[in-house]
Parts: structure tokens; C-alpha cells; sequence
């Protein structure tokens, strides 16, 4: 292995120089079928036949904006955060992108360095994974959802924890400390608030060993992706609701600050980069190492990586010496807009997407 202090050096002397240019683009034109879009590869949410070996789920697509769409309405469609959206997009204005748009969905995404087992969440990320049983093989299903965050101040907390309860239409109990800011807002809280539209937790909630954190629904689903909550990890209702299901007392629960994601895709050694949070501890050295773990024998450009980390698009781009950024994104399929996975489920069963209401969380 390289001198990992010299390497260190090299890879801060190319984030400096990243800012300055792109890597060339290679225009290259994928081959399509001669039909308005392609069909979708696969949910954002559910991969099955996941082995230890599989470092990335699911494959980047894209989506032609219509005249309506906005990014919340684009990114619950897709199971996707509304930050993770405005990052994989940068110059398209998230409320009015305008129709015709071609919007890059994150719909790929590099599972955590974490044990495959229970709940995992990353918070740069904004990613909630569940892993079930292996089979007799090893394979495991794995399930991935955006996530809403705790702000600044209210910092959602890392390490491990378990699942210790879990309720359907919840009553809330506003703490102390949440009560006295409202109060002094001008919006104060009664002492429960009972199950219903108005409640904060929405339909249901995951009681963990951490005391007052909850992962739980919402009534205010625009804020999922975001950092807006008091703590707790929040979920699209939909999505809640059928991870409630799979949830049972006693499962780990591990909480990741895990900005520099790595592994292989199609061949390709990837990076997937998120902003690191204001209130972050994490070291770009763990990232180095983590590249430096997953390349093995293989040459890095560290140009691409300090782009990738300069430009943080929070989707796993290449960082090999062959494909550059463009081609790989103009790779990515276009798609019917269309809701899928659970919003689609939900829709479908009720005759219409579910009801939500705007604004930011609690």
C-alpha cells in the first residue's frame, strides 16, 4: 500500500484542484430502444436476493419533469429524500424545474459499512436500511427508505440501540423541552396529542432503547429527507407503514455518520458522497481508508474522487480511470413518472395517493 500520509496529501491537493474542472466528458450516446422511455429497473425500496458480496442496490435512473412537478412531489413518487434530490440535481430549481426536465433520480445507493442485520441508518445519507434473515445461501432482502433527520441543536444520536416497542396510532407526549419551544413561539402544545391528522408521529411508532427517540410516520411528509425533526428518524406514512410490520422488539438498531460511502458496481469502483453534516465529527481519513480498502490492486483517480467529494452529488459516481460522470449518467435509463413502491401500493389500494399534508416537520 502506499505511504497513506503522502496519499493523504495527494488527495487534498486534488479536492483543491477539482474545484477548478470537471473531468473531461467522453460523449458517448447509449443505445435505446426506440420508445419514449424505458421501463423502470427496479424499486427504490425493496432488493431482493442481496448476498455479502453486493455493495450497491439498485441502478441511477432518470425522469422527464412535468409542468406541475416539484421536487417533493418528484421525490415521494420515487421513495427518494428532497435534499438527496436537490443534491443528485444541482442547478435545477427543486420548485419549479420546469417541464421537460430530465431530472437524475438517486435511485443506487451503497449499503453502509455496518452489520447487515436489523435497522441500519446513516444520517449524511438520510437512509434507513432493513435487513432481513439471510437464506440458506446468504442472501438477505434488503429495504431502503429516505428518512427525516434531527436539526441542528437537535442532533439525531449514533451508536447502537434496539427496537424496545412499537404502537399503531400513537398518542404523542411532547417533552418538556419541546412544549417550552413552542411556547415561546407562540404555538403552544397540550400535554397529549391524540392519534389523528394532527399528530406529529403519524400512524405509527418505533419505540428505541435511546430514551424519547422514535422512528416513526408523519403528518407533514414534505419533510422527509431533511433535517427537521427534534431527533427522531421520520419516515413517509406509506413507507412506515409496511416497515411496522417487519419490525419486533429486541432488533438491533445502529446509527451511522458514514458521509464517504465505497464499494463496486458494474465493474466500476464507485463513491457515493453526501455533505458532512454541520455538527459532524466525521474524518475525510476514514473515507481515504475506505477507498483505499474497497480499490485493492485497482488504479484511483483522485481527481474524480476529489470532484466527487467537492461536488457531494450523494449518488455512487466512478472514481476508476475509465468512465467519467457524464457517460455514467447519461447511461441512466429514463422512466415513466410514475408513483412506486409503497406510495404507488397505497394509491393503488385506495383509489388515490394518500393524503399529506405541507410543510416542515415538528
Amino acid at each position: 500500500m502506499p505511504d497513506f500520509a503522502r496519499t493523504l496529501r495527494l488527495a487534498v491537493l486534488a479536492l483543491s484542484l477539482a474545484g477548478c474542472a470537471a473531468p473531461a466528458p467522453v460523449v458517448v450516446e447509449p443505445e435505446r430502444p426506440e420508445v419514449d422511455y424505458w421501463p423502470s429497473l427496479d424499486r427504490a425500496d425493496v432488493h431482493r436476493g442481496v448476498t455479502p458480496e453486493t455493495g450497491v442496490v439498485g441502478h441511477l435512473q432518470k425522469v422527464v419533469a412535468s409542468e406541475e412537478d416539484t421536487f417533493p412531489d418528484i421525490a415521494r413518487r420515487f421513495n427518494v429524500g428532497y435534499a438527496e434530490l436537490v443534491a443528485a440535481n444541482p442547478g435545477v430549481d427543486p420548485w419549479l424545474p420546469g417541464e421537460g426536465t430530465e431530472i437524475l433520480l438517486p435511485t443506487a445507493h451503497v449499503i453502509p459499512d455496518a452489520p447487515r442485520r436489523g435497522i441500519v441508518i446513516n444520517l449524511p445519507s438520510m437512509r434507513l436500511w432493513w435487513f432481513g434473515e439471510p437464506d440458506d445461501e446468504g442472501a438477505q432482502t434488503v429495504v431502503t427508505h429516505p428518512i427525516g433527520i434531527g436539526r441542528v441543536g437537535w442532533a439525531t444520536p449514533l451508536g447502537e440501540t434496539r427496537v424496545v416497542s412499537k404502537a399503531a396510532d400513537p398518542a404523542w407526549y411532547p417533552p418538556a423541552s419541546i412544549r417550552k419551544e413552542h411556547a415561546a413561539a407562540g404555538d403552544p402544545l397540550p400535554a397529549v396529542v391524540p392519534p389523528g391528522p394532527d399528530n406529529p408521529l403519524g400512524s405509527h411508532a418505533i419505540r428505541l432503547a435511546l430514551p424519547g427517540y422514535l422512528i416513526h410516520g408523519t403528518n407533514k411528509p414534505w419533510g422527509v429527507g431533511m433535517r427537521v425533526s427534534h431527533g427522531c428518524i421520520r419516515l413517509y406514512p406509506e413507507d412506515v407503514a409496511v416497515l411496522f410490520e417487519e419490525i419486533r422488539p429486541g432488533m438491533p438498531v445502529t446509527l451511522l455518520d458514514q458521509p464517504w460511502l465505497v464499494a463496486e458496481q458494474e465493474g466500476e469502483l464507485v463513491l457515493e458522497v453526501h455533505p458532512v453534516l454541520r455538527d459532524s465529527r466525521a474524518d475525510w481519513s476514514d473515507g481515504l481508508r475506505r477507498i483505499y480498502g474497497a480499490a485493492g490492486d485497482r488504479d484511483v483517480s483522485w481527481h474524480r474522487v476529489g470532484y466527487a467529494v467537492t461536488t457531494a452529488r450523494g449518488v455512487p459516481v466512478p472514481i476508476g480511470a475509465g468512465t467519467d460522470d457524464e457517460e455514467w449518467f447519461r447511461r441512466a435509463p429514463v422512466v415513466p413518472n410514475e408513483a412506486r413502491g409503497n406510495y404507488a401500493d397505497a394509491a393503488e389500494s385506495d383509489g388515490a395517493a394518500p393524503a399529506s399534508a405541507p410543510g416542515a416537520a415538528p
